[in-house]
């Protein structure tokens, strides 16, 4: 009969690789003793023997499914092959959860999809990872014996005219390839009707034998015959239940030519694998690679290299690997255990034959690539693009698009995530539009700087999925194309840049979140008591709930019933999240081992959600509830007046919290309240009490409803005037040492908000300027405000260490208490300039009242910084009175309604900024600080064109005041944008690192 297939078989990779001098070499788990070696030639030899013993069970059929199950990379890969020798069809088995009832119904998945498969393990597997299980046939290896009649097989083929092709001769007995002794003679296409015929004869495989009736109709839409399908791959699941792709014989080859092709590898190297078997990079990118260009593979447990990063690199070193694959998790280890690493660390480490570490999975940080690019190089890589993000899915046999120009176009574009590349001969894409995107459409062919959903076709793109006709007609469109449910953006370069997943965008209140962008920063807020990368987020309605909410799911640190880590950690993702969406999430943590990653180290939303939505988290929610339930009752004040009742209402109102959860000794900045927020608290409050004006120092200094109130109470007599007192609490809890930050040249500390919510760990404090409250003088002399702000911060910190930062204009400010304090005798362990250079006089000259008026007006936003530019000469001739009111007359008035901004009120700021603008009129710097760090980003245009130059020609003279070496952080954004709500995630990590170099 004629072959049906028309390209090659993939046991070809084995005959021509079997030839070569060439193999697999393997560590055991847990033992880094002398490594096990097997050559291709062994490796075909060990699958016919077990390949026989395959043959001659009972159970196993041409064209049955088998899913593989071990622990071992070697274990798979042997049975893997011998699996594809006893003419079966392979499905790697993907890790188990720990949840039995999760485990369980995965098991149960899998028998109806994978159509009753026979399940080839080790005895201690079947025991352990298929325990209660009651459906799936269990098949350990240790029970297969070689049996010798005939009739201890079913179905068996008899030899034919004396041949040896029989189903009990290994191929060292045949003169032919390992191929023709698999393949036999030819069969017909696999029928795509749905007559039933009996068991196990059904159809001929290619060989000549009966294929298993359960295989017949398993594409009944796709363009796939069952003969083309080489193996099974099952599908993370992470948005649902696991699918199984049908990776054909042709889609491997045109996979391995098109990487082959775009990432060449030189001979005598080596290629490095680390994930488990059951992931596509490893068959394909690695082990099937490996074979087809007759070179050594070396496979150590992720385990291993996981909790010694310099072991991958001294084993890329040791065996002269050219390629390996790593996701950026493991990158980022990397980075940070190099960086840490003295040179006695890596000493004998040399990766001169390293050429690509294909990063996947997961969105590649840009600038953890280019630090960890630095550190390769200085180990020997000879290449600066060595690291090498992509695009990749099961379906695409792993990576197929890829970035070889990362770290360089990357930073050049300034983006936080690497750029995935462009496409490898065999594969197209393009972007579509989709409704509930991000952003519409007007075409569905690709185009320059295009964003949508990303669709994929060519050889390398699957055909089907097995026996899930549902899912192949949902996968494809009409003209073919697939559809990978990524949202994308292909650049006007051609470079492919992801956005997230089309089905997990959170739509709260209309508005949408990519969910990742959330854990980045709760993640990047390093919040004392949740596992980094443990963080889940997600929309959700509850139960008898007209909308959605956003659940945030993490892995606790801390002990169950530790209720005090409990709390801080929940406050702290409640500031973050309000940051990011103004909503307030429900909050939920988890114990160890409740959260289950990928092969990759992915979380998978969607099965975290259904978990969540059956009950499988009742436990943990009933506990959490018990715990905030106990400490809300212990901890809660009631209201007791008037007052207090109205301000617990005005407040849950502002934060969208609870009236119930709100006591009046409830800290006003823990509930997440932003600094818009707190400005409107401030038009509530004077509106409910009949009060033209309470001060916004009000709010910042009286942190909670208990001592608001009284506040609240003499203003309404109108005999209060407060004290000034320069210090604001703007978060009152943390076991570290506290950080002051000093108000910019506007005076106020509001632009500070932003931070508080990544700061968990450490009580923050700020100064703000005399002269916003009636009755206050502005300071005049730099004497009287350094002064004032020592004796104030001395009064609330006796002691140091301290922790001191200044933005802008605050710089100055904090350089000259920190001298004070250092000729008191205290230590100060940090001193943060932002973006400020020493000498400011000239500029402080260049600026008058007008330039201070239009500086707080785009501060705030209530302009553009073009029109502020505009107005200089049209106010300039103007009183200060007319200038206010024209200024407000064109700003944007929701945003000044927000600020409650007033003549009375920009006017009264002014006049502080314009005081501390004089000060710096007269400024030179003298004397020195022990040490300084400078936070640097895109200067004022008037200051210097670029960063570089700033830097040079500005910042650089810092190093004439500071005794020790000045250290340098490039941040995001320009310089009024710098720690605002776009750049404040970035930000803070760079503070939190520059805090922990100086041992805080």
């Amino acid at each position: 009969m004629a072959h049906g297939s028309t390209g090659p078989h993939i046991a070809s990779l084995l005959d021509s690789s079997a030839v070569k001098q060439a193999g697999l070499t393997i560590y055991s788990s847990g033992k880094q003793s002398k490594p096990a070696y097997l050559s291709y030639n062994d490796l075909r030899a060990l699958a016919s023997q077990k390949a026989d013993l395959l043959r001659c069970h009972g159970k196993i059929h041409p064209g049955k499914v088998v899913l593989i199950h071990f622990k071992s990379q070697i274990e798979n890969i042997i049975w893997f092959w011998a699996a594809i020798a006893a003419r079966c069809i392979p499905a790697l088995s993907t890790p188990l959860v720990n949840d039995r009832e999760g485990r369980l119904s995965h098991l149960k998945h899998l028998h109806s999809l994978l159509l009753d498969p026979v399940v080839i393990t080790q005895g201690g597997l079947a025991s352990s990872d298929f325990a209660g299980n009651e459906l799936l046939y269990i098949l350990g290896i240790e029970s297969l014996e070689r049996p010798t009649p005939l009739e201890h097989r079913e179905n068996a083929e008899e030899p034919q005219n004396g041949s040896k092709n029989s189903a009990f001769h290994s191929i060292f007995d045949q003169p032919r390839t390992w191929l023709s002794y698999i393949t036999g003679r030819s069969g017909n296409e696999v029928s795509h009707d749905t007559r039933k015929g009996s068991r196990g004869i059904a159809s001929e495989s290619c060989a000549g034998e009966p294929v298993a009736a359960s295989s017949r109709n398993y594409l009944n839409t796709s363009k796939c015959s069952l003969e083309d399908v080489g193996f099974l791959m099952l599908t993370s699941g992470s948005t649902g239940n696991a699918k199984a792709v049908c990776i054909s014989h042709k889609q491997v080859f045109a996979a391995i030519s098109g990487k082959l092709s775009s990432l060449p590898l030189s001979e005598g190297c080596a290629l490095l694998n680390w994930i488990g078997f059951d992931h596509v990079a490893s068959m394909v990118e690695i082990h099937l690679c490996a074979m087809q260009a007759g070179l050594n593979q070396v496979h150590v447990a992720a385990g291993e290299v996981i909790k010694d990063p310099l072991l991958f690199l001294r084993l890329l070193s040791e065996h002269r690997v050219s390629r390996t694959f790593a996701p950026n998790f493991f990158l980022c280890k990397l980075e940070r255990t190099l960086e840490d690493a003295n040179v006695a660390d890596t000493e004998g480490i040399d990766l001169r034959h390293l050429t690509y570490i294909a990063s996947g999975g997961e969105p590649n940080n840009v600038k953890t690539c280019a630090a960890l690019s630095n550190h390769l190089q200085k180990l020997g890589v000879l290449v600066e693009n060595v690291i090498t993000p992509g695009f990749g899915m099961t379906e695409t046999c792993a990576g197929a698009i890829f970035n070889r120009d990362c770290p360089s176009t990357d930073l050049r574009a300034k983006w936080e995530n690497a750029a995935l590349g462009k496409c490898v001969p065999g594969i197209e894409m393009r972007v579509s539009p989709v409704a509930g995107a991000l952003h519409d459409m007007d075409t569905t062919l690709q185009s320059d700087d295009s964003e949508g959903a990303l669709e994929i076709k060519g050889p390398i793109v699957f055909q089907g999925y097995f026996n899930d006709s549902n899912a192949n007609q949902a996968a494809f469109t009409s003209d073919g194309w697939f559809k990978t449910g990524d949202l994308a953006i292909i650049s006007a370069n051609g470079d492919l840049r992801l956005i997230g997943r089309s089905k997990e965008l959170m739509i709260i209140n209309g508005v949408k979140y990519l969910p990742q962008e959330l854990e980045a920063a709760i993640n990047e807020a390093k919040i004392e008591g949740v596992s980094q990368s443990f963080v889940a987020c997600f929309a959700h309605r509850p139960e008898n709930s007209g909308a959605e909410e956003i659940y945030v799911i993490y892995q606790r640190e801390y002990d169950p019933g530790d209720t005090e880590a409990r709390i801080i950690a929940l406050h702290s993702i409640i500031q973050v999240t309000m940051v990011f969406s103004g909503c307030r999430p429900r909050v939920l943590p988890l114990g160890l081992g409740r959260l289950e990653k990928s092969t990759l180290g992915k979380l998978s939303r969607t099965k975290i959600q259904a978990s969540l939505k059956q009950g499988h988290y009742e436990d943990e929610e009933a506990l959490d509830a018990r715990l905030l339930q106990a400490h809300h009752k212990k901890n809660y004040s009631a209201p007791e007046n008037h007052t207090e009742r109205t301000l617990i209402t005005l407040l849950s109102d502002v934060t969208r919290s609870p009236d119930q959860e709100m006591g009046i000794d409830t800290f006003i900045l823990d509930t997440g309240i932003t600094s818009v927020d707190l400005i409107r608290l401030k038009s509530m409050s004077e509106a409910a009490f009949n009060i033209s004006d309470i001060p916004i120092i009000t709010f910042l200094t009286k942190s909670t409803i208990r001592s608001l109130a009284p506040a609240i109470d003499q203003l309404q007599t109108q005999n209060h005037r407060g004290k000034y007192n320069p210090v604001i609490t703007l978060q009152h809890h943390g076991s570290k040492d506290p950080l002051w930050l000093i108000h910019p040249g506007i005076g106020e500390v509001l632009v500070f908000f932003g931070l508080i919510p990544y700061f968990a760990d450490r009580p923050i404090y700020g100064l703000r300027a005399r002269g916003f409250n009636q009755g206050e003088l502005p300071f005049t002399s730099l004497t009287d405000a350094v002064a004032t702000y020592f004796h104030a911060l001395k009064k609330q910190q006796p002691d140091g260490p301290y922790a001191l930062a200044g933005y802008s204009y605050g710089s100055m400010l904090a350089f000259e208490i920190a001298k004070i304090l250092e000729a008191n005798g205290d230590t100060v362990q940090f001193l943060g300039s932002l973006n400020l250079p020493p000498h400011i006089k000239d500029r402080m000259q260049m600026l008058d009242w007008t330039a201070g008026l239009l500086h707080i007006a785009h501060f705030t936003g209530i302009i553009t910084e073009h029109r502020s530019e505009e107005l200089v000469e049209e106010l300039r001739g103007l009183s200060q009175e007319r200038q206010v009111a024209k200024l407000l007359a064109e700003s944007d008035q929701q945003r000044c309604a927000e600020l409650a901004l007033t003549h009375a009120s920009l006017w009264t700021w002014t006049k502080v900024a314009w005081s501390l603008q004089k000060i710096g009129w007269k400024y030179d710097p003298s004397g020195s600080v022990s040490r300084l760090d400078v936070f640097y980003c895109q200067p004022l245009k008037v200051v210097a064109r670029t960063r570089e130059e700033y830097r040079e020609t500005k910042l650089r003279h810092w190093a004439d005041f500071v005794r020790e070496p000045v250290r340098f952080h490039e941040v995001d954004g320009q310089h009024y944008t710098m720690i605002g709500p776009d750049h404040v995630p970035t930000f803070q990590a760079r503070l939190k690192d520059a805090l922990a170099g100086r041992g805080l």
